[in-house]
């Protein structure tokens, strides 16, 4: 693909999202949502092999669904209220339709299955981009919308997604499908507190792109797209692999690193709420997650492969890491000790 090609499909994105994000009026929502899935699709599509063309076909068409829905469910409510101001939903049918429509677009569970299939059949910069970008515009309209939406519902599809996100997880072999279950995984973290506490909800996913475009970067830099490959690359790159085993763990959320601080957060407002139980069962639901992460982290700097398999040793790559990915790495790991800080500028 040639450069002024990625320069149109990044100013795209760009455009999308600041467009959804910023917008009071459903219509200019729904028009940023929709430039945002046309600019991904040749992104998904740009390597012409039979998986990618199939992960953007399914793609595009879960979004044309979705976006069909956040259309119908603004519709009904302008219909209804004769409002078209995203903030003034407030029909019950509009309510329930919208939370499915942003459902299908996060690839939160029942609808998720569309997500690891993509992921899959895309490169791993544009699958750091479909976890992330691409979920900031339905994230800011659920965030818009939440004091209208059924806190039971979310809950529901909350605990769902943190259970089948840790559960599929385990016996993956891809690193793509390991981090779209994942995404799920976090995502119910988000959808279980956005009725609560949105700006908690908002904190968890800033932090959650953080370190999963870390966890991306790194394993870009030593080209590790399966369990085995990622076995053999601690010779490539030794003091990258030792702290992606650190970020991974921050991703699963341990303290005293980085991702311990939203789910801290998350049952701290839970258990004020008197949701306790809801708390507990998320909380413990994360234990799956995190043996998938130990697993990754544990290919990926403790296991030495066996001698007796062919298997290619990487050479040593004496090239610096790349300063996005040291950057995105520390803070990673490191912003624990501020949460102070950060609570008071979220």
């Amino acid at each position: 693909m040639n450069p002024q090609a990625k320069l149109i499909f990044a100013l795209s994105l760009t455009l999308g999202t600041t467009l959804t994000i910023s917008s009071n009026h459903w219509i200019m929502a729904w028009t940023g949502l929709e430039i945002n899935t046309l600019a991904i699709l040749p992104l998904i599509s740009k390597s012409h092999h039979p998986r990618a063309i199939e992960a953007a076909t399914k793609y595009f068409l879960v979004q044309a669904a979705a976006s069909a829905l956040v259309l119908f469910s603004s519709m009904t409510n302008a219909w209804h209220t004769g409002q078209w101001d995203i903030t003034q939903l407030s029909h019950p049918t509009s309510c329930l339709i919208l939370t499915v429509a942003l459902a299908m677009k996060l690839g939160l569970v029942p609808f998720h299955f569309w997500f690891p299939e993509v992921l899959q059949g895309s490169s791993l910069i544009v699958g750091l981009l479909l976890s992330t970008l691409m979920k900031f515009p339905p994230i800011t309209l659920l965030y818009l919308t939440s004091p209208s939406l059924k806190p039971s519902v979310l809950m529901t599809m909350a605990i769902l997604s943190t259970a089948l996100g840790g559960w599929m997880g385990l016996n993956q072999t891809q690193t793509r499908k390991i981090l779209a279950f994942s995404s799920i995984s976090h995502l119910g973290w988000m959808a279980i507190i956005i009725a609560y506490s949105p700006k908690l909800a908002l904190l968890n996913f800033y932090l959650y792109t953080l370190m999963t475009a870390a966890v991306f970067l790194s394993l870009n830099s030593i080209k590790a797209l399966k369990l085995s490959t990622l076995m053999t690359t601690w010779t490539k790159a030794p003091s990258l692999n030792a702290v992606l085993l650190l970020t991974l763990l921050s991703l699963a959320g341990l303290p005293p690193l980085t991702g311990f601080l939203p789910k801290w957060l998350i049952i701290q407002e839970l258990t004020k709420q008197e949701v306790a139980l809801a708390a507990t069962i998320i909380a413990l639901l994360s234990l799956l997650g995190l043996f998938f992460y130990l697993r990754l982290a544990y290919c990926a700097t403790i296991t030495l492969p066996p001698h007796t398999t062919n298997h290619m040793k990487q050479w040593y790559n004496n090239k610096p890491t790349n300063t996005m990915v040291a950057v995105l790495t520390t803070m990673s790991l490191m912003l624990l000790p501020i949460s102070p800080i950060i609570l008071a500028v979220v």
